[in-house]
């Protein structure tokens, strides 16, 4: 049986570029960087919290995907915070420009969308 999400993967196709946004804009903790000469590729393994866990992949050229909200497949990866003004301050000093707030008509709590630097969709969810 399942027992818990353990990490979410993610091809980028400018390491340097996605490795600045996902430590230095989102504030994610590196837990170890490896290279894979056979593969000319990085993996960069990085802390979401004390639970999760987002593997960062380069490769080279990979194939674009589509990656609208509405397109089938993976829909959004969402990021739970607890303050959605000062999440959105802090991506708005970066320059990602985030989606005017919603509210979830089922839960009554607000979120933001945003993109990474490949356009993958993220959300900002407040608890």
């Amino acid at each position: 049986m399942l027992h818990s999400l353990h990490h979410v993967a993610i091809i980028c196709s400018d390491y340097q570029k996605s490795k600045k946004f996902y430590t230095e804009v989102l504030g994610l903790t590196v837990v170890q960087e490896t290279y894979r000469a056979a593969r000319d590729s990085w993996k960069l393994d990085l802390a979401v919290g004390n639970h999760y866990q987002i593997e960062l992949f380069s490769f080279p050229n990979p194939p674009a995907r589509v990656s609208r909200p509405e397109a089938r497949g993976l829909r959004h990866l969402a990021f739970a915070v607890t303050n959605l003004e000062e999440s959105i301050d802090r991506l708005t000093h970066y320059g990602v420009v985030t989606e005017p707030i919603r509210t979830d008509e089922l839960t009554g709590k607000r979120f933001t969308f945003f993109a990474d630097p490949d356009d993958l969709p993220l959300e900002l969810y407040e608890i």
